[in-house]
């Protein structure tokens, strides 16, 4: 279907594009935009005045609980939820049950998502047959089968001659090997160790856990050469040894996750579950540290660490409660308030939700590594149009997820939104559009 976009602000921050115009799509690739040609001829015109025209989110951090957890989420509903927030790429993660370690499980994963049509899917293969620590998988066989790079999830390796022959063979065929920084001992705990945790009474993690994490991964990293993805650090200290190795030149990215960019351990309050989060809320000196990493590249994306949790295994005492929130339908509205917060403007919040993940990604991408995350002539039609001044507040009624349970929710505290998506393409496929009043707050 030929569709035209018309009267829209056009953003892409990957190309220094912020200009009004119009931007036509045929066959699933943008063939023009800011000036269209006189003879296109349009099946399906979109006024987009007043909004934003850009380039659909790519989230590099989302469990959609298929398969094995489908009473959490099932692959239809989570795939909904992320057209609902403007992501049009999904990076999952491999600790599904079974495992992503084998490539049967990889193609019908990525095979249902394709017939669903509202989200392009990324899956994560185990670095590990079954999560375990032990044995590799194939990784070759993996990747062939649609991987994009090989993680433990949230299962550190203990045995470092297991991670050391990993990331030799990572690097041998040149795959990333995604990584969370966090010692198996020490990161025990139920929240970040400090004065909040010693009050509340409950187990801490400290931030030993997970510079003691990142020492080790740099130190393999030199040794072996193989490219590392660090995936949502949390802490000051964490911060500081990143931008310390990418200044060495290691070949290393990292993201932070919208909870640690936004909370912080006070946030917890009277032992609310809602912040019963992986990795768990530090102090405000992190936060504010985090904040400025991302701001100066330091941290190469924003994700939203999307994992659905049922009710009852999160209405639970705080120690007890199944850590994780969805979150991602509120990437969006969340880096934009970041942007907005920090002072960095919009083309950066858009940045490191776009052309930011999709420079992680990189060359496992294929053909869509030259125009994801990007409005360009002759890329994918992959684009997000949003309303930039509209407010919304965040209800387990409004979220597409299955997912209900997130600490932005506004009955525990959370603050008004600002920008809401209008609509989603995917491959020029119109994946989402909101219903016009849905979750706007009333003047």
């Amino acid at each position: 279907m030929k569709t035209l976009i018309t009267n829209g602000r056009l953003v892409d921050p990957a190309g220094g594009l912020d200009q009004l115009g119009d931007l036509a799509i045929a066959s699933g690739r943008i063939v023009a935009l800011g000036k269209v040609p006189d003879d296109f001829e349009a099946e399906h015109r979109i006024d987009a005045e007043g909004l934003i025209v850009a380039p659909g989110l790519v989230d590099l951090a989302a469990r959609l609980r298929e398969p094995g957890y489908e009473h959490e989420g099932m692959l239809e509903s989570e795939l909904a939820a992320a057209a609902a927030g403007g992501v049009t790429s999904v990076v999952c993660q491999p600790d599904t049950d079974p495992a992503l370690d084998e490539p049967g499980l990889v193609e019908m994963l990525k095979l249902r998502a394709r017939k669903l049509s509202r989200c392009r899917l990324f899956p994560l293969g185990a670095l590990t047959r079954g999560l375990k620590g032990e044995a590799l998988t194939e990784m070759a066989e993996l990747t062939e089968s649609g991987c994009v790079g090989f993680s433990q999830a949230e299962v550190p390796i203990t045995d470092t001659r297991v991670l050391q022959r990993a990331l030799q063979y990572a690097a041998t065929y040149g795959y990333t090997v995604w990584l969370r920084p966090q010692d198996r001992w020490l990161g025990n705990g139920v929240a970040a160790s400090g004065a909040v945790a010693t009050r509340l009474g409950l187990a801490g993690v400290p931030v030993a856990a997970e510079v003691i994490a990142l020492h080790t991964i740099f130190e393999l990293m030199r040794s072996t050469g193989a490219r590392v993805h660090l995936c949502r650090l949390s802490s000051a200290a964490g911060v500081e040894l990143l931008r310390q190795a990418k200044a060495q030149g290691l070949p290393v990215t990292a993201d932070v996750s919208i909870n640690s960019l936004h909370l912080t351990d006070l946030d917890i309050g009277y032992f609310n579950p809602q912040m019963r989060l992986v990795p768990p809320l530090r102090q405000q000196r992190d936060r504010d540290a985090l904040r400025a990493a991302l701001a100066d590249g330091t941290i190469d994306a924003l994700v939203s660490d999307h994992t659905p949790v049922e009710a009852d295994a999160k209405n639970l005492p705080f120690g007890e409660a199944e850590p994780g929130a969805t979150g991602l339908e509120l990437l969006l509205s969340l880096a934009l308030k970041w942007g907005e917060d920090s002072g960095v403007g919009l083309a950066r919040a858009l940045e490191v939700v776009t052309a930011g993940p999709v420079r992680v990604l990189g060359d496992a991408l294929g053909s869509l590594a030259t125009s994801a995350g990007r409005l360009v002539a002759g890329g994918v039609a992959d684009i997000c149009v949003l309303d930039p001044a509209a407010s919304w507040k965040v209800t387990g009624q409004e979220l597409v997820s299955q997912g209900k349970n997130t600490p932005f929710a506004f009955e525990f505290g959370g603050f008004e939104m600002r920008g809401r998506v209008r609509m989603t393409f995917v491959a020029g496929h119109l994946a989402h559009a909101a219903e016009p009043d849905r979750g706007a707050v009333a003047s």
